[in-house]
């Protein structure tokens, strides 16, 4: 009787059992290799540049994220000093990367990898009537510039003070200009923004900011005699939480794709 049991059970365990499927694995996609987030501190001005080459490098890099803080390059100093964390700095003048090495945060050599130029812009209808430069110096004109501390800002001042050394402005210009000032901004894009809503008459801005607002904005060119080469240099940040891909984002950001992309963008090669 008992070995009956024994033989009716195993039959109720087998019949009842279900058969193990088989796993096709030949169309399962590979399995990225994760290797974090990189963090960019860069200025302002890169950020339409900078978020299209984020995403290409996010697919060169599978498994890896691109996280941007976009701020004028004083600002970002600050927060690196204060201890704010970033893998790589991008910054739109040599100064504030100067200042970041003078407190050694800075890790390797800074590498320039873009310039740019300043330009005028106004409100698409221009109701101040700004033609020419010496425009700027009219009274009553509502001009828009960045802080001094802010690259573009600095740039500004050094622009003015070469058209005032030229006899077809007057050693008056500059003052005359600055007397027009209604309002400092923290970045270029601020600045921008204000011209492209009526918020002043005109403003001076990167060259690259005035064609992203093209369609917003008019655009005065200044003369290469008296504009201003902005220099971008980048660099690994010291104590980098991810150094090897900051090394690699900075050599895919030089490498001759890239500098397409920023071509596009408005920016002028390297040298």
């Amino acid at each position: 009787m008992r070995r009956l049991f024994f033989i009716l059970a195993f039959a109720l365990t087998t019949a009842c059992a279900t058969p193990t499927p088989r796993v096709d694995l030949s169309n399962t996609p590979p399995t990225s290799n994760p290797r974090g987030a990189l963090t960019v501190y860069a200025a302002a001005s890169l950020t339409g540049a900078f978020t299209e080459l984020g995403a290409a490098f996010e697919r060169a890099h599978p498994g890896t994220r691109v996280e941007f803080n976009f701020a004028g390059s004083q600002e970002l100093v600050t927060q690196l000093a204060q201890g704010a964390h970033a893998d790589v700095f991008a910054s739109a003048d040599l100064k504030n990367m100067d200042a970041l090495q003078k407190q050694a945060l800075v890790a390797d050599t800074p590498q320039v990898f873009a310039r740019n130029k300043l330009v005028v812009i106004t409100p698409q209808d221009n109701p101040a009537g700004i033609h020419a430069l010496q425009d700027l110096a009219k009274p009553g004109i509502k001009l828009v510039v960045a802080n001094q501390s802010v690259p573009v800002g600095n740039y500004t001042l050094q622009v003015l003070a070469k058209l005032a050394a030229d006899a077809n402005y007057g050693a008056g210009f500059q003052d005359a200009v600055l007397q027009n000032v209604v309002s400092q901004e923290n970045n270029v894009k601020q600045v921008a923004s204000k011209i492209s809503l009526g918020e002043g008459d005109a403003g001076v801005v990167y060259s690259t900011d005035a064609q992203t607002a093209a369609d917003r904005v008019r655009i005065l060119d200044v003369p290469d005699a008296f504009n201003v080469l902005a220099l971008y240099p980048l660099a690994t940040v010291k104590g980098a939480g991810n150094p090897s891909l900051a090394h690699e984002w900075i050599a895919f950001v030089l490498s001759p794709p890239s500098q397409a992309v920023l071509n596009k963008y408005g920016f002028l090669p390297p040298g």
